[in-house]
C-alpha cells in the first residue's frame, strides 16, 4: 500500500452554482457547466486531477472515494434547522442559502449530497491519516468548506468540510490537540467561528488583507492557551518571498508553540497570480515552498483538504505542485507560468514594507 492517498469523487464535480446547462435544466444526467456560473466551477479541481493522470503523479497515491457524511457528523457542527433547509431546497431544484449575508452561495438539484461527499472526502481523509493507514492524504474536495458558518454559508461554502472531519474524528478519540493552517488567500473565517472558543484548536489564516470577507481577519495576537485563534492579513501584491517569511515567522512558530498532535492544512491556490479572486503573486513554487514546511513540522503526518482557486490554467500547476511534495513523488511537473510570475515580483522599498509587516507581527507575537 502507498503512503499517500488522494480522495476524489466525480459527484463532487457535478456540483453548480447555476441551474442551467446550456439551456437545459441540471439534475439527473445533466451536468453543469462553466457557462453562467460561479467563478468556483468543477474545472479547476478536474483539470488538477486531469493533469495527475497524465503525468503520471496518480500512481504514487492510493485513490479512494468516501461514504457521504453521516447526519450525526453533519450535527457536530451544523444545526438541524440549516440541514433540513438545505436539504429541502436541493430536493426542490436548488437555490441559495447565502442570501440572508448578501452573499450568493447557489447550489442546484442534488446539492445537498454533493456537499456531503465534499464533506465525506474531507473526513475520510483526516481519519485515515489519524489512523495511520496512510501517513498523509489529500481529499479534492467541491465544494469548498472554510468560509461556512455553522447555519450561514458564504464565499461557494455550504458545508464546513474541514471543521466537520476534525470533529467527527475527535468524537472518535483519535487526535485531541489540533491545529488547522489554512493558506487560502481569502480569510478562513467559517473555520475561526467554529473553533473560536475552543482552546484546543489552533487555527490559522494566512490571507490576503481586506479580500474577503472585507471585514474580517484582521491580525490580533493569539495567546494560545485561551483564545488560540491567529490571522496573517498580507498585502495586495505579496508573493512567493513575503508568504514564506510569515510561514517561517508566524506559522511555524506558533504551531511549534501549540505542539498540536495533528495538522490539518486548507489548501486554497487562489494566492496564485493568475487568480481572478486576489491580488497576490504566488506561483508553485511558493506552494511547494510551504508543503516542504509543514512535512517537515509533521515529519510528514499531514492530512490537507482543497478549498479555493478559480485560475484555470494555474491551479492544476500548483496544486499537482502540492501533491508531489506530499507524496514524495519523482514526477515533476514544471509552471509554464513561473519563472514570468517570479521576475516581475515586486521588489527593494515595497518588498521591505511587505515583509516588515510580517516582522511586526512576528514581533507582537513574541517571535523572534
Amino acid at each position: 500500500m502507498k503512503q499517500s492517498a488522494f480522495y476524489w469523487d466525480e459527484l463532487c464535480m457535478w456540483h453548480g452554482g447555476g441551474y442551467f446547462s446550456g439551456g437545459i435544466a441540471t439534475g439527473g444526467f445533466v451536468q453543469p457547466t462553466t457557462i453562467s456560473s460561479l467563478p468556483e466551477t468543477q474545472e479547476t479541481k478536474r483539470r488538477l486531477k486531469s493533469l495527475m493522470e497524465v503525468s503520471g503523479l496518480i500512481d504514487d497515491f492510493e485513490v479512494l472515494s468516501a461514504d457521504l457524511i453521516s447526519e450525526e457528523d453533519l450535527l457536530r457542527v451544523h444545526p438541524q434547522s440549516y440541514l433540513s433547509e438545505f436539504k429541502a431546497l436541493s430536493d426542490a431544484g436548488g437555490g441559495d442559502l447565502g442570501h440572508r449575508l448578501g452573499d450568493a452561495s447557489p447550489f442546484g438539484p442534488g446539492g445537498y449530497d454533493m456537499a456531503r461527499q465534499a464533506a465525506g472526502l474531507a473526513l475520510r481523509c483526516v481519519e485515515d491519516v489519524a489512523r495511520g493507514t496512510f501517513k498523509n492524504g489529500y481529499a479534492l474536495c467541491r465544494p469548498p468548506g472554510h468560509h461556512c458558518l455553522p447555519d450561514i454559508p458564504n464565499g461557494y461554502c455550504l458545508l464546513a468540510n474541514g471543521a466537520l472531519a476534525i470533529q467527527a474524528v475527535r468524537a472518535k478519540g483519535l487526535m485531541s490537540r489540533v491545529a488547522i493552517l489554512d493558506w487560502d488567500v481569502h480569510h478562513g473565517n467559517g473555520t475561526e467561528a467554529i473553533f473560536w472558543d475552543d482552546s484546543d484548536v489552533l487555527t490559522i489564516s494566512l490571507h490576503q488583507d481586506r479580500n474577503y470577507p472585507q471585514h474580517t481577519g484582521d491580525f490580533v495576537a493569539a495567546d494560545f492557551a485561551g483564545r488560540s485563534n491567529l490571522n496573517i492579513p498580507v498585502a495586495p501584491g505579496s508573493g512567493h518571498e513575503t508568504f514564506l517569511r510569515a510561514m517561517d515567522r508566524i506559522v511555524l512558530p506558533a504551531l511549534t508553540k501549540f505542539q498540536p498532535d495533528f495538522v490539518l492544512v486548507s489548501s486554497g491556490y487562489d494566492a496564485g497570480a493568475l487568480d481572478v479572486l486576489s491580488r497576490t503573486q504566488c506561483t508553485t513554487a511558493t506552494f511547494r515552498a510551504m508543503t516542504e514546511r509543514m512535512m517537515a513540522f509533521c515529519e510528514g503526518r499531514l492530512a490537507m483538504i482543497h478549498e479555493g482557486g478559480y485560475s484555470e490554467q494555474h491551479v492544476p500547476f500548483m496544486g499537482h505542485g502540492v501533491l508531489e511534495v506530499l507524496s514524495g513523488s519523482e514526477v515533476h511537473v514544471q509552471d509554464p507560468m513561473e519563472a514570468t510570475i517570479l521576475a516581475k515580483q515586486t521588489c527593494g522599498p515595497v518588498l521591505a514594507a511587505m515583509n516588515a509587516v510580517v516582522d511586526d507581527m512576528a514581533a507582537a507575537l513574541g517571535f523572534e
